[in-house]
């Protein structure tokens, strides 16, 4: 009797840590949890594609007049799209007529998690499973922890980072190594990758 009480002590320990470890590591209350955040951003002029009629995006002010004082432009916008949890936004890189430069995510839309990051990345976004663990195969840079998983937000990038080639932001999971989401960063007014 006296070696299965051990067994089964050991057992019931195994158990608990197990749990106790799974519940540092998954978080699963996360999963019916949010963190709204409502920043005021920046009201910038998005050029739309050439071909294109209508109003502006939502958020901006049309284009800059000519010969008027800086303004805040947007370089490159994409929406964003769902990758392992569903994920909806605007991801915007500006700069400001000040000249610094930030990434605004308008609308954004996502599930809470452990640890998420907000990376600029040099990857195509991919639809789908397929765009789920790409970004940090090539190059990214961190511009932090994700501050809400709702609303409006801003993060500045350095005047240090080199703003060529990248051409996406990801919602990243950093504990599983997994995009939450993704938004490619089209050159404002062209479609295309900013340069």
């Amino acid at each position: 009797m006296g070696r299965r009480r051990v067994v089964l002590s050991v057992l019931a320990l195994v158990a608990v840590t197990g749990l106790g470890v799974s519940l540092y590591l998954f978080q699963p209350w996360r999963l019916v949890t949010d963190r709204e955040v409502r920043e005021a951003l920046p009201t910038v002029a998005e050029q739309q594609p050439a071909g294109t009629t209508g109003p502006p995006a939502s958020g901006t002010t049309g284009p800059p007049s000519i010969g008027a004082a800086p303004a805040d432009v947007v370089l490159a916008a994409g929406d964003f799209v769902t990758h392992e949890h569903d994920t909806s936004g605007r991801a915007q890189l500006v700069r400001l007529a000040d000249g610094r430069r930030q990434l605004l995510l308008r609308g954004l839309d996502t599930s809470d998690g452990p640890d998420l990051r907000v990376w600029l990345t040099d990857r195509k976004v991919l639809p789908g499973r397929a765009g789920w663990q790409v970004f940090d195969d090539g190059r990214w840079v961190e511009l932090g922890r994700l501050k809400g998983n709702i609303g409006d937000q801003a993060y500045d990038i350095p005047a240090t980072v080199d703003l060529d080639g990248l051409r996406s932001v990801s919602i990243w999971c950093k504990r599983f190594a997994v995009s939450f989401g993704a938004a490619p960063l089209a050159a404002a007014g062209t479609g295309s990758a900013p340069a």
